[in-house]
């Protein structure tokens, strides 16, 4: 596989390297705080429970109200940022986000808790379209795969520090003073981007002739749409994983739940490092399309290994990392793919569109695959999320030459002679 030739660095008068580091590390404190407050909540249940006198569907709601209103406005938050710019949405998402669970500390029944994690969804809804148009038009071009692959490991980082950072807070502390100090974070965070804002720049305005299509037209072409299918159909076989590898594990093999959470742990970690793998990949190298396709196969296949295959419990743990791994490393190129097929100026709405194809992925799975194991019929869980992998890889490849056409079209051709 042949090397990529060195790709033109970025003309800003603020260095380089140093630069985009600064870059990433503020972007994705935000992107970690947005998955962090998204995961903060499920461990006080049982604490919310007790004291608002409210049922286990009403404490979900919560959390399932704060992931919907950030996927239904993600896309017209893009439009508004393409707009006007990034940076102050950016601003002030963190800040509305963080101080939405501030105020969850005083909180004087569960309807205001319920209040609070809508605005704070409002907030959260900024992070994607403004963190990628941000970062597609600020870090050099020759460092995009290893800034998306960042962005993206610190949004796992705050998944996995949530629920265990809250769960070690309530041991010292009331659930108000815990919700009140992290919520409280994001203020620094906010000031901290706003005072450094003039290292993140936004993206360039198209010209005239770029913007042959609306943004409502840009959205609904054949690239883009494919695009999402893949996010959306990739996000069902993850939650589909996520959420009932163990289950499965212990119907078809008797697996302890010890080892199939070690299981479960080892897909996370491999999907979490996997991507910054992927990042390396997506800047040196051009081919990211047989990169994702090789990699999504070789996860399905392990995949089907094991929902299909007895192995010793010990080679569980193993494959299920393998598969994260391959899986996370599939994701970068593919962020890096959508950049290279948006138009100027069209970064925030085309990754809030497409980005919010996975909470919905997450949203869809649960219950059919529930069912499935209802119904008796866990073998068929693993094989079926290694199918919509599969078939995701048909979006992607049909996305990619759907994008190569529109581009050769958009492309001016020779002016006549005079």
């Amino acid at each position: 596989m042949a090397e990529a030739p060195p790709a033109p660095t970025s003309q800003s008068p603020f260095g380089g390297a140093s630069r985009d580091a600064r870059i990433i590390a503020l972007i994705g404190t935000g992107h970690f705080l947005s998955h962090f407050y998204m995961l903060c909540l499920p461990p006080l249940f049982l604490v919310w429970r007790e004291e608002f006198g409210v049922s286990y569907a009403e404490l979900g709601l919560a959390v399932a109200l704060m992931s919907a209103v950030t996927a239904a406005l993600q896309t017209p938050v893009g439009f508004l940022v393409d707009r006007y710019g990034a940076r102050p949405f950016l601003v002030g998402g963190v800040l509305l986000m963080g101080l939405s669970i501030a105020a969850m500390a005083a909180a004087p029944g569960y309807w205001a808790i319920l209040l609070l994690a809508v605005l704070s969804g409002v907030g959260n809804s900024v992070i994607h379209p403004a963190d990628y148009a941000i970062l597609g038009a600020s870090i050099d071009k020759a460092r995009i795969g290893r800034a998306f692959a960042l962005h993206t490991f610190t949004g796992n980082l705050g998944f996995a520090f949530g629920p265990p950072v809250v769960a070690a807070l309530l041991l010292v502390m009331d659930w108000r003073s815990a919700l009140a100090i992290l919520g409280l974070l994001g203020a620094p965070v906010a000031l901290a981007i706003l005072w450094q804002s003039r290292i993140l720049q936004d993206q360039g305005r198209p010209r005239k002739q770029e913007a042959a299509m609306t943004g409502r037209e840009l959205l609904l072409s054949r690239p883009i749409l494919l695009f999402f299918g893949f996010f959306l159909l990739s996000a069902m076989a993850g939650t589909a994983i996520q959420a009932f590898v163990i289950t499965v594990l212990g119907k078809l093999w008797g697996t302890p739940v010890a080892v199939a959470s070690l299981a479960l742990t080892g897909y996370m970690a491999g999907a979490t490092g996997g991507v910054l793998v992927g990042g390396w990949f997506a800047d040196r190298y051009r081919n990211h399309l047989a990169f994702i396709v090789g990699l999504t196969v070789a996860a399905a296949a392990l995949l089907l290994a094991l929902g299909l295959v007895p192995m010793p419990e010990i080679l569980l743990p193993v494959v299920a990392c393998l598969a994260g791994l391959a899986l996370g490393a599939s994701r970068t190129p593919r962020d890096v793919m959508l950049k290279e097929a948006v138009p100027p100026g069209q970064m925030g709405k085309v990754f809030g569109f497409v980005s919010s194809g996975l909470p919905l992925g997450g949203a869809i799975t649960p219950v059919p695959f529930g069912w499935l194991i209802d119904l008796g019929l866990a073998w068929m869980v693993l094989p079926a999320a290694a199918g919509l992998l599969l078939l995701s890889l048909l979006c992607m490849g049909s996305a990619q030459g759907a994008a190569a056409r529109a581009a050769r079209q958009a492309r001016p051709g020779p002016v006549p002679a005079e």
